[in-house]
C-alpha cells in the first residue's frame, strides 16, 4: 500500500474558534464495489482534510493562523543572522568552538541561512591535522564531515583503541565524548567495524552511566539512545531542540531568538503551502467522484515537509504533494474497489501514456487516470520552464512501474499467495511510492542534475531501494495488525513467519512470533541504514548532496510517521502535525517536547 498513517487530526482550539466548519468532515460513504475479492479498508483514519471543511485556507486563513509580523520578524532576524555570522567568524581559531555552534545551528534548523560561512568552516576543519583532539571533538568533527559526504576516514578513531583493537576503557569517564562518539557510530557504513564498535562500546557504558547523570543530561543522553541524531526528522528535532537550548546554563541568546523566530515564519510558509494545496485538490475534484478515494492532502503534505525541511524548497513540496495525493487515490483502486479487470485496463493505458487509452476505462477510473496524466505533465512543464530538462519519460517510468506493481500485488493476493520477503520487499519499494517521489524530487529540486547522473535513474539508484525498504518496513511496523485483522495483503512481518514456520515446519504461537517477527524486521532496518550510509562515504557518487539528502529525510519521515503503530508511547502523528504546522514557538516560549523512540 501507498505512503499511508493511522493517526485522527484535530486542530488548535484556538483555530476551531475561527473557522466557520469543523475541521474533521464525516466520514466518507463507500458505494458498491464492483471487486469481490478483496476487503475495504477503513477511511476513518489518517490525517484527513477535507477542501469543503477548510474554506478559511481557500481564501486568507485567519490572522493568527497564518499572519506572521513579516516586516518586523524580518529585521530582527537580519540583525539576528548578522550576531550570527560574526560569532562564526570569531570562532576561526576555536575548532571546537566552532564545531560546536555549527551543530547547535544544524539543530535548530538554521543551517540553510548561512551555507557559505559553514561549508568554508567544514573545508578547514577537514584540511587541519586533528592529531590532539579528545574523543569529543574527534568525533564531532567526524559527524560533521561525514553527513556532509566530506571523505574522512575511520582512522581518526585510533589514538582511541587499544592493543586488542577495543576503544579503550578510561574513555568512560569522558560521558561527553561518549555520548559524541554514540551519535558518529551511526553514520557507519558497511565494513567500518571501528563504528560498529563504538556503536555497542557507547550504547552499554551510557546506560550504565544514566543513574549518575544530572537529570538534564540524564534526558539528552536517553533521547540519544532511543533515536539517534541522525535518524531525526529535521523540522521535528528543531522544534524539540529549541525548548531544549533555552534551556540550557549559557545559551547562545541570538542564536536562540534567530531559531524561534526561522521556526515561525518557516511554519507560516507551510500553512500558505497547505492552503494552495488544499485549493488544488478541491479544484481536481477527484473525491467528489470517487467516494472511495482518501480525502488527505495534509497527509500528504506532511510527507514533503519531512523530505524538504529547507523552506527554499517550497514548490517541491506543493508538487511532490499532488503527486503523493494523486498516489493514494491510485492505490485505493488497486487495493480496494477495482474489479482484476478494470485493473488490468488501467495498467495497460498508464503504460500507454495516452488520452486514448482513457476509451478503454470505466467512467469511475477515468478521471483519476486523467489527474495522474496532467499532474504528470503539469510537473515536467514546470521542471522544463525552471530547470530546462524534458522529463516527462523519466516521470511517466515511474507511474508505469507503481500501476504493475500494484497489479503484481492484486494478483498475490487474489491467488493467496504469500511471496517471500525478499519478494515482497522487491516489490514493496515501488507500490510504496518511494520510487516515484525521489525521482520527482530530484528533478523538481534541479541542483546538481547532469546527463550522467540522469542516466543512474534507470535502474533505480541503490539509494532510493534502501530510503524504499525503509519506508516500507516502518510502514508495516505500524500498519500490520490492523491490516492483518482486516485480511488485507501481507505485509513484511507475516512474510517472514510464512518462511519460519516453512523452515520449522510447525505454526508458531501467534504472539510469541509476531513480536519476534517485529524485532527482526527493526534489525533490518537498522542494517538498511548502514547500507544508506554508504553513500555517504561512496568515493564515485555522482548524486548530488541534495537528492541525498532528501532520500535519508524521506527514510526519517518513514519512522516518525508510522513508530506509534508500532510503539504506543511515542508521539502520534497528530502531535507531530500540532507541533509542526500549528503551534508556533512563540506562542507560549517553549515547544512541547515530540517523543520519538
Amino acid at each position: 500500500m501507498a505512503l499511508n498513517m493511522s493517526s485522527f487530526l484535530t486542530m488548535p482550539s484556538r483555530v476551531l474558534a475561527a473557522l466557520s466548519s469543523p475541521f474533521l468532515s464525516p466520514s466518507l460513504q463507500l458505494p458498491s464495489s464492483p471487486s469481490s475479492w478483496r476487503r475495504r479498508r477503513p477511511l476513518a483514519t489518517g490525517c484527513h482534510l477535507s477542501p469543503s471543511s477548510l474554506k478559511p485556507l481557500l481564501g486568507s486563513l485567519p490572522p493568527y493562523v497564518v499572519n506572521y509580523e513579516a516586516d518586523r520578524g524580518s529585521r530582527r532576524m537580519e540583525d539576528m543572522k548578522e550576531k550570527t555570522r560574526e560569532a562564526l567568524y570569531n570562532a576561526w581559531d576555536d575548532e571546537r568552538g566552532a564545531m560546536e555552534m555549527i551543530d547547535t545551528i544544524e539543530r535548530l534548523g538554521i543551517s540553510y541561512h548561512f551555507e557559505d560561512e559553514i561549508s568554508i568552516l567544514l573545508r578547514r576543519f577537514y584540511d587541519r591535522n586533528a592529531g590532539n583532539e579528545d574523543l569529543f571533538t574527534t568525533a564531532l568533527r567526524f559527524r560533521l564531515l561525514r553527513q556532509n559526504r566530506f571523505p574522512i576516514h575511520t582512522d581518526v578513531f585510533g589514538k582511541f583503541i587499544d592493543t586488542n583493537r577495543k576503544f579503550k576503557e578510561c574513555l568512560t569517564e569522558d560521558i561527553w565524548g561518549m555520548l559524541s562518539l554514540h551519535e558518529a557510530s551511526h553514520l557507519g557504513s558497511k565494513n567500518e567495524e571501528v563504528l560498529a564498535e563504538a556503536k555497542e562500546f557507547t550504547r552499554i557504558h551510557l546506560i550504565q552511566s544514566m543513574p549518575l547523570m544530572e537529570p538534564h543530561f540524564r534526558h539528552r543522553v536517553g533521547r540519544a539512545l532511543e533515536l539517534p541524531r541522525h535518524l531525526r526528522m529535521a523540522r521535528l528535532e528543531a522544534r524539540n531542540y529549541i525548548d531544549e537550548f533555552s534551556r540550557e546554563s549559557n545559551p547562545n541568546l541570538a542564536l536562540l531568538e534567530l531559531a524561534k523566530l526561522d521556526f515561525d515564519m518557516v511554519q507560516s510558509l507551510h500553512q500558505k503551502e497547505l492552503a494552495e494545496i488544499v485549493r488544488w485538490w478541491k479544484q481536481l475534484g477527484l473525491v467528489d467522484k470517487l467516494e472511495f478515494a482518501r480525502d488527505r492532502p495534509m497527509e500528504c503534505f506532511l510527507w514533503t515537509v519531512g523530505i524538504f525541511p529547507d523552506p527554499r524548497h517550497s514548490s517541491c513540496r506543493i508538487e511532490l504533494t499532488k503527486t503523493i495525493a494523486v498516489l493514494l487515490v491510485i492505490d485505493d483502486i488497486y487495493d480496494s474497489y477495482g474489479s482484476m479487470d478494470d485493473l488490468l485496463l488501467f495498467t495497460d493505458a498508464v503504460k500507454r501514456w495516452d488520452l486514448g487509452a482513457m476509451d478503454q476505462l470505466p467512467e469511475y477510473m477515468k478521471i483519476c487516470y486523467m489527474a495522474l496524466y496532467n499532474t504528470t505533465n503539469e510537473i515536467a512543464y514546470r521542471i522544463l520552464r525552471e530547470h530546462g530538462w524534458s522529463v516527462v519519460e523519466d516521470l511517466k517510468r515511474t507511474w508505469m512501474d507503481i500501476s504493475e506493481a500494484f497489479l503484481a500485488e492484486a494478483q498475490c493476493f487474489k491467488g493467496g499467495y504469500v511471496p517471500s520477503l525478499e519478494e515482497y520487499l522487491s516489490n514493496a519499494i515501488t507500490t510504496g511510492g518511494t520510487y516515484m517521489a525521489l525521482v520527482h524530487a530530484f528533478f523538481l529540486m534541479g541542483q546538481g542534475v547532469t546527463k550522467e547522473n540522469m542516466a543512474m535513474l534507470e535502474p533505480y539508484p541503490n539509494i532510493f531501494s534502501c530510503s524504499g525498504k525503509i519506508l516500507r518496513l516502518w510502514d508495516d511496523l505500524g500498519t500490520a495488525r490492523e491490516e492483518q485483522e482486516r485480511g488485507d495483503n501481507a505485509s513484511s512481518i507475516e512474510c517472514y513467519k510464512r518462511e519460519r514456520e516453512r523452515e520449522r515446519e510447525i505454526e508458531m504461537d501467534d504472539v510469541v512470533e509476531d513480536e519476534a517477527c517485529r524485532e527482526h524486521i527493526r534489525g533490518l532496518i537498522q542494517s538498511l541504514w548502514v547500507e544508506l550510509n554508504g553513500e555517504l562515504v561512496a568515493s564515485s557518487a555522482l548524486m548530488p548532496l541534495s537528492i541525498t539528502k532528501a532520500a535519508f529525510n524521506l527514510s526519517r519521515t518513514a519512522q516518525v510517521i508510522y513508530q506509534h503503530g508500532d510503539n504506543n508511547k511515542t508521539s502520534s502523528v497528530e502531535d507531530h502535525v500540532q507541533a509542526l504546522l500549528f503551534k508556533p514557538v512563540s506562542s507560549n516560549g517553549h515547544a512541547p517536547q515530540i517523543t520519538m523512540h
